[in-house]
């Protein structure tokens, strides 16, 4: 794990901000008849414009056959993370859709300067599933749901606790709830000087975890991702979508959570956003 100096969570609180007023912008879209695609454009306009470089775009992975190839991962109903935004994926009433979105900033070509040694930005990484129109009472317990299970994981998040309670945190609460499917494929991560750095932070109880503990200068990202079925998920074909194997409707939550000696910060909170 890397912990981050004084100046490199500065710029990461920084960034965050920017990135939550992005997100909230881009939440505001979300609306009957836009297309995936045309929100990926606005976001990665609003990210340039801040100043910053889009984080998911041209990510590789070892398992992928090509870069991930827009700015923000949109995935609908029962897709769970890293749906591609293309025109023909119009947002109509019953959609749950949920928007991933990450950004290295300052950007390469940025007018801003990093107050850091390192010679690039840093990145943050946050999610939020929005229900477009009229919705079924089980739809929105489970959005509700899974948006409280992220503020559960961010109470647990407390220097000197494991990275363990954290996932203790999520789980128990969730099964408070009623029945739901908690993905354990998938798991929240370090972030900020890459998108994606340890530990690996699981939705669940990880005995194995108790012997990480989480210290001041840590920054993690915590997503819970949660399902109205079970946890299995599987790969469409395009390489990058993943869905719930039972096709149930799922939701994501996500924020990038600095570790104080105090506490911790939520970098990216949006400005509309109640705790």
């Amino acid at each position: 794990m890397l912990l981050k100096s004084k100046s490199d969570i500065k710029n990461i609180i920084e960034n965050g901000q920017r990135m939550g007023d992005i997100l909230e912008k881009l939440m505001e879209l979300s609306r009957p008849g836009i297309s995936a695609f045309e929100i990926d454009a606005k976001a990665e306009e609003m990210i340039i414009k801040a100043g910053g470089r889009p984080a998911f775009k041209g990510y590789k992975t070892s398992s992928a056959d090509r870069p991930f190839p827009a700015t923000i991962c949109a995935s609908f109903n029962n897709e769970i993370v890293h749906g591609i935004p293309r025109k023909e994926r119009i947002l109509t009433d019953g959609d749950i859709f949920s928007i991933d979105i990450g950004m290295e900033w300052p950007g390469k070509s940025s007018k801003f300067k990093v107050q850091s040694s390192r010679s690039r930005g840093v990145f943050t990484d946050t999610a939020v599933t929005v229900m477009i129109g009229e919705m079924p009472e089980k739809v929105q317990k489970l959005v509700t749901v899974t948006k409280q299970a992220l503020e559960e994981g961010i109470k647990a998040a407390q220097p000197g606790n494991s990275v363990a309670a954290i996932g203790r945190a999520v789980e128990n609460y969730v099964k408070s709830q009623g029945k739901y499917g908690i993905v354990r494929d998938l798991v929240g991560h370090g972030v900020g000087h890459q998108v994606h750095e340890d530990p690996h932070i699981p939705n669940y109880y990880d005995p194995a975890l108790e012997s990480i503990i989480l210290q001041p200068g840590m920054v993690i990202a915590i997503e819970p991702m949660i399902s109205l079925g079970g946890w299995q998920v599987e790969t469409m074909d395009d390489g990058w979508t993943i869905r719930m194997k039972d096709k149930s409707m799922c939701a994501h939550f996500e924020h990038t959570v600095i570790i104080t000696d105090k506490g911790n910060i939520v970098a990216t909170r949006r400005p509309g956003e109640s705790k």
